[in-house]
C-alpha cells in the first residue's frame, strides 16, 4: 500500500508537472526546467535545506507545496522498502521487494501519468485537483494501512521480526 500510493502520487505529479506549469501557469516551455529543478532538489534534500526559490507566474506556491509533500512522501517510500525487507524471511525478501515494487511501478508509472495527462488535457484546474485529491487519498489510505498492519521492527534484529525459513524444525 505504501509503495503503490507513493509511486502513484510521485509519478502522477512528477511526470505531468511540466504540463501543469505550461497549461495552467503559462510557464514558457524553455523555463520549465527551472521549475522542476527545485522540485527535484527538494525531493533529495528536503525543503529545510533549500534556499529561496525563484519561480515566476504563480507557480512558486505549487512548487513549494510539492517540495514539502515529497519531503514526507520520500520517507514513506523508504518506510515501504524497509517494511517489506523486514517482514519477510531472508529467503523470500528479494522476491517480495520485487513484487511490491513491480505492482507500485505499474500503478504509479503507467496509470498515474495517463490519468493526469487526461485530466490536464481538459484544461480545467478542478479536474486536476480531483486527481491530486485522489492521490492524497491513496497516501492517507497507505498511512492508515501502515498504522493498522505495520510491524514495529525498529531496533530489532531481522530474525526477531521474521524468522528465516531455514530455522523451521530447529
Amino acid at each position: 500500500m505504501l509503495m503503490a500510493a507513493q509511486c502513484f502520487f510521485y509519478n502522477a505529479i512528477f511526470f505531468t508537472y511540466a504540463l501543469v506549469l505550461t497549461t495552467f501557469y503559462n510557464v514558457p516551455h524553455q523555463e520549465v526546467g527551472w521549475c522542476v529543478f527545485p522540485f527535484a532538489l527538494g525531493n533529495v534534500l528536503g525543503p529545510l535545506l533549500l534556499g529561496p526559490v525563484l519561480i515566476a507566474n504563480g507557480a512558486r506556491e505549487q512548487t513549494i507545496a510539492w517540495m514539502i509533500v515529497f519531503f514526507f512522501a520520500s520517507a514513506a517510500a523508504s518506510a515501504a522498502y524497509l517494511t517489506v525487507s523486514e517482514i519477510f524471511s531472508v529467503e523470500i525478501r528479494a522476491l517480495a521487494i520485487a513484487a511490491f515494487y513491480a505492482f507500485g511501478t505499474a500503478l504509479g508509472g503507467v496509470a498515474a501519468p495517463a490519468l493526469f495527462g487526461a485530466l490536464i488535457a481538459t484544461h480545467t484546474r478542478g479536474m486536476v485537483l480531483v486527481g491530486y485529491l485522489f492521490g492524497a487519498t491513496l497516501m492517507l489510505a497507505a498511512a492508515a494501512a501502515e498504522a493498522r498492519f505495520g510491524v514495529a521492527a525498529e531496533g530489532k534484529s531481522l530474525e526477531s521480526v521474521a524468522q528465516p525459513l531455514s530455522s523451521e524444525g530447529e
